[in-house]
């Protein structure tokens, strides 16, 4: 094959799905039926290939997006199977920027679930052409048109069905193909590799007929020549048709859907050919723009050996202590030993080796072209999202949307052991995914490890422990106050004592008044001029400062207060800095007492993302929360509604959110103000 014939041939596709549809099967089975490994295996075994991660096979689920290469019918296939749980959605936002199709699998029980809308709402905002497979046939309470229904109604798809199932639940036993118009059944003793097809069946015949017809009519709506044909009432060859799915497809107008069930074996083969026949290759998507780093002019980066290099970290792993980027090159060629230039950082870096990717093996290969997803390694400061291109011809790519940690734990370690380890073990974790932040609470002396939720925090400390044998004591992040004072208070305190041998004198009157909220603390002296030295005032000033660090109520920093310093008395001769410094810091107390301190709490912005079908339970529970509704909004077929709420309330919200709107609402929250308690 010549060099352009394998970019076009080459497809770069995702899995996608919600928790539990069968993405991981459903790759188990492509990786199967494509010579790619010998034998099926099964997530509820923790056998899977693409689970390779201990957590990912006892928990049965997809934590990281595994990358890997197969082959069909002279097609490259480079696959990502992407994680299903709300927590890892920023493992498939990384892995849907660099694609340039997606398989969304639907389970054909459960129709389009929560995190199916999330993954399909990421793949519409990178433009990704999209097949959907209907999983799960065999099942009971399975429902085909049921699921394009749901398509339909929950992601504003419009659904091009290509298959009809034959029988449901216990009795599906294949599928019916509308454009060549045969049924294909599935020889179980050979697990699904062979199959046979057949003409369809009598009683299946008419169904079939008035499906292929709306078939038509939905390409004609996107295709001329369809529409001709169609309205000539001429036969239409299945060449013809093939190109016109293909091309809705790849505009967008249409989703093919096709059907079977990943764990009996049925309907695979069909699900590659759609692969390989209807979702783009590097070379027809549109070419990615980038800008120069030095100019901000619009460069195009179009999928030519010849252009110069322009390729994307989509995402870190630390394997083995080393450091494995991956790279999606979108033109040029990548070699071995080459030096690399990262705009971003202003750094030139060498790849030491690229390594073709199944899984978590890896094979070594000397060079790659456009459109390639490979793994490299010798990147020693470039992270996730930047741009690795060459001095001569600059190019910054688009930078990956990453999302804000919504949970926070605090973490210390065991023994002193773990504390060498744990800033190194930290420092790992945070290269490899940029949802999770570290962060020393300046006024607990707390470390602080904020995630996208429970289960993103439990898998990090799960990895800390069984690969990095760092052991820590977790808890609740402390929710840090401030005081502050309601009434204006004014004292007098003398300091008149001797110390070690020597009389020491100081005399201070001060007055404490509130001043509006954020403003602050305030110092000023209101005493005649010459009245001090400069060092007793500058150790005035000193004193109060560190008394405002510790309030009455509960120790916190105070805020918002004012002290006026108006009058002193000096003594020649005993009076020293140290008893003003002490006069200062008695007379602020007893003010302090007087001036009616309070507590102040922190208070969160809170916008939540919910379908109109929950917003009552949503409200509810906000309001018990003590949150200020202050507004509602509706925003792409939600709710999305904006609120002030104590921090000291938000402590397991992201899991009562969850379970309020079953999975589907989302939220975001930021540190607004201090406000009473």
């Amino acid at each position: 094959m010549n060099k352009k014939n394998t970019i076009a041939n080459m497809r770069n596709i995702g899995i996608i799905a919600h928790i539990d549809a069968g993405k991981t099967t459903v790759t188990e089975r492509i990786l199967y039926y494509t010579g790619k490994s010998y034998k099926m295996g099964e997530v509820h075994d923790g056998e899977a290939v693409m689970d390779w991660m201990t957590d990912e096979q006892e928990r049965g689920i997809t934590i990281t997006s595994a990358v890997t290469a197969c082959e069909w019918k002279n097609y490259d296939i480079q696959l990502i199977d992407t994680p299903g749980h709300v927590d890892f959605t920023i493992e498939v936002e990384r892995s849907l920027r660099v694609l340039d199709g997606a398989v969304g699998v639907f389970c054909a029980v459960g129709g389009v679930e929560p995190q199916s809308e999330t993954v399909w709402r990421q793949a519409d905002k990178y433009h990704v052409p999209k097949i959907a497979f209907i999983n799960k046939m065999d099942r009971i309470g399975s429902d085909f048109f049921a699921t394009i229904e749901s398509m339909k109604e929950k992601l504003a798809a419009n659904p091009l069905v290509l298959q009809l199932p034959v029988g449901q639940e216990d009795s599906f036993s294949g599928v019916i193909d509308l454009i060549e118009m045969k049924q294909i059944s599935w020889n179980n003793e050979s697990l699904g590799a062979t199959f046979t097809e057949n003409q369809i069946q009598d009683d299946l015949l008419d169904a079939a007929r008035s499906h292929r017809e709306k078939m038509i009519e939905a390409l004609a709506e996107n295709n001329d020549s369809i529409m001709e044909a169609y309205l000539s009432e001429k036969e239409i060859p299945v060449d013809e048709l093939y190109a016109a799915v293909r091309q809705a497809s790849i505009s967008l107008a249409c989703v093919p859907v096709l059907c079977g069930s990943a764990l009996r074996n049925k309907g695979i083969q069909p699900l590659l050919d759609a692969i390989t026949r209807y979702l783009p290759s590097p070379v027809d998507v549109p070419p990615i723009k980038g800008l120069h780093p030095e100019t901000g002019e619009a460069v195009e980066c179009r999928s030519v050996v010849k252009c110069p290099l322009a390729a994307l970290i989509f995402k870190v792993s630390m394997a083995e202590g080393r450091k494995l980027s991956f790279v999606r090159i979108y033109s040029g060629v990548l070699k071995t030993g080459d030096e690399v230039y990262n705009p971003s950082r202003k750094i030139t870096e060498k790849i030491s080796r690229i390594l073709r990717m199944h899984a978590n093996k890896r094979e070594r290969i000397e060079e790659a072209g456009p459109g390639s997803l490979v793994g490299v390694m010798g990147l020693k400061d470039s992270s996730t999202g930047e741009t690795l291109c060459t001095t001569t011809a600059p190019v910054l790519l688009e930078k990956i949307d990453f999302y804000e940690p919504v949970i926070s734990i605090a973490v210390e370690p065991k023994t002193h052991a773990d504390q060498e380890k744990l800033t190194q073990v930290l420092g790992k974790f945070l290269a490899e995914d940029p949802t999770l932040q570290v962060k020393e609470d300046p006024d607990t002396g707390q470390t602080i490890l904020s995630g996208m939720g429970e289960l993103h925090l439990e898998i990090i400390l799960s990895r800390m422990q069984r690969e990095y044998k760092t052991n820590v004591n977790i808890g609740k992040p402390q929710v840090v106050y401030r005081e502050s004072i309601e009434k204006e208070s004014r004292a007098t305190a003398v300091f008149d004592r001797e110390i070690a041998g020597k009389a020491q004198f100081g005399e201070v009157t001060l007055k404490l008044s509130p001043i509006a909220r954020g403003d602050g603390n305030r110092f000023k002296m209101k005493i005649p001029e010459g009245s001090l030295t400069e060092p007793i005032a500058a150790i005035i000033e000193k004193s109060i400062f560190e008394a405002l660090e510790n309030g009455p109520i509960m120790g916190y920093p105070i805020v918002d207060t004012e002290v006026c310093i108006t009058g002193t008395a000096f003594r020649d001769g005993v009076s020293t800095e140290i008893a003003f410094g002490i006069s200062a810091s008695m007379a602020f107390r007893q003010a302090l007492q007087n001036a009616a301190p309070y507590l102040l709490e922190p208070i969160m912005d809170v916008e939540v993302f919910v379908p109109e079908s929950f917003i009552g339970d949503v409200i509810g529970d906000l309001n018990a929360r003590r949150g200020k509704i202050e507004a509602i909004e509706h925003k792409m077929g939600a709710q999305v509604v904006r609120a002030s709420i104590p921090l000291s309330k938000m402590f397991g919200y992201s899991t009562a959110l969850r379970s309020e709107t079953q999975g589907r609402g989302t939220f975001t929250m930021k540190f607004s103000h201090f406000d009473r308690v």
